[in-house]
């Protein structure tokens, strides 16, 4: 029997991973439910933090210095956070978000070499001790991501870095999983293979009845 209760299940991974596709896939399968889900996204989820996210993710890959970049994506969080997340835990909604603090982790700290200690400032002043209850990382082999980037008919920003660039992203996005084990599962997603989607709902299930 589902008790009722505020819950934030992120979905993190380089580019091609699958993890918007994933989260979608479990958003649905719980509207069918009946349960008090949402589906958001960063950057973005409000009006604002969607302008925010058209700025990021539009012209070229070099169009920002990293650090002003890392102070977009924390403006759009801060925006996201404080009027749609925030609000919505308090009303014990079920939040499902495509990219969180990781990605600016992995990408912005670990990939293009940003000072950690602004990223987590800013965490701490936007955020406090809030942190997702529940982490899907989706690992995938290079091969893989480039050929789902391909099959994008809109590509962005964040879809034209090195090979390089992807890897030391996925290799942060692991690392992040062995620090934070508690709230951190990592799928390899390269294979399409349906079982994913139950091993993600199985994982989702046993968070829902604790």
């Amino acid at each position: 029997m589902y008790k009722k209760k505020s819950l934030f299940v992120t979905f993190e991974g380089i580019e091609g991973s699958g993890k918007s596709y994933l989260s979608r896939k479990l958003y649905s399968f719980l509207k069918k439910k009946k349960l008090p889900v949402i589906l958001t996204r960063e950057p973005g989820g409000t009006p604002s933090a969607e302008k925010i996210r058209k700025l990021l993710l539009s012209g070229k890959k070099d169009k920002f210095l990293s650090t002003t970049d890392t102070l977009l994506y924390l403006a759009a969080r801060n925006e996201h956070f404080i009027k749609y997340i925030k609000p919505n835990l308090i009303k014990n909604k079920i939040i499902l978000c495509d990219r969180f603090i990781d990605s600016t982790i992995a990408y912005q700290v670990y990939a293009k070499g940003v000072n950690i200690n602004l990223v987590e400032i800013a965490h701490k002043c936007i955020l406090g001790k809030f942190r997702p209850d529940l982490t899907f990382i989706l690992k995938v082999s290079n091969k893989k991501s480039r050929i789902r980037l391909k099959k994008r008919k809109v590509i962005n920003r964040y879809d034209k870095f090195s090979k390089l660039f992807y890897q030391r992203a996925q290799n942060a996005f692991i690392k992040i999983a062995k620090k934070e084990k508690r709230r951190c599962i990592v799928v390899d997603n390269s294979l399409d293979s349906p079982k994913i989607e139950k091993i993600i709902l199985n994982k989702f299930i046993e968070l829902l009845n604790k």
